[in-house]
């Protein structure tokens, strides 16, 4: 048995349901999506800026060498991120200017020391530290320096202490490599900021 012919009026009459479809669909997918755009969605304050340039840090704190490693996480943050072109000062729309303001060491976690440790003492040891950093921010534009946004960024990462006997445990050299992961996480927030608005 043959397979039923298609005439030329049913073609047409498919073709048309299609396109009909087609175009019921096209307009409602762009109308949903109507709020959306490509590209980067900056803060108002910051539309106009399309270069930034990130000098040293200042630092408040009593910690040193913080200046040029924040701002080189900052730097590569920023440039991951890609909304905003880093460039020397002289080139820039605007200038982020950043001051460590604060870095906070609190214990988390403490644990039971005693005499088998070779310590003739029964005593409670923090094991685990959290690590609190505040970075006040004020982007500036370069042609006025005027403050087109001012901040208070926070970062925080925890950190616990290399060995258990309190006599060879070295908490500042544990602090420093956490030091790095809340300058990162302050960077994130940063460049959210920066570039999202929120």
């Amino acid at each position: 048995m043959a397979p039923p012919r298609v005439t030329e009026p049913a073609l047409l009459f498919v073709r048309r349901i299609f396109s009909l479809a087609s175009l019921v669909l096209l307009s409602a997918g762009t109308s949903g999506c109507a709020g959306y755009h490509l590209g980067p969605v900056k803060p108002a304050a910051m539309a106009q800026v399309r270069t930034l340039a990130v000098p040293a840090f200042k630092n408040n704190t009593l910690e040193p060498r913080l200046e040029v490693l924040f701002a080189n996480v900052l730097i590569k943050q920023l440039q991951q991120d890609g909304t905003y072109h880093v460039v020397s000062e002289k080139d820039a729309d605007a200038v982020v200017l950043c001051t460590v303001d604060k870095l906070d060491r609190q214990p988390a976690r403490s644990v039971r020391n005693n005499a088998s440790k070779g310590i003739l003492a029964d005593f409670y040891q923090t094991s685990e530290f959290t690590l609190d950093l505040v970075l006040k921010v004020d982007v500036q534009e370069k042609s006025t320096g005027k403050s087109v946004f001012k901040r208070e960024v926070r970062g925080t990462s925890s950190f616990f202490v290399s060995s258990s006997n309190p006599l060879t445990a070295d908490v500042n050299r544990d602090e420093r490599q956490a030091i790095s992961q809340a300058a990162e996480d302050a960077s994130v927030r940063l460049t959210s900021y920066l570039s999202e608005g929120w």
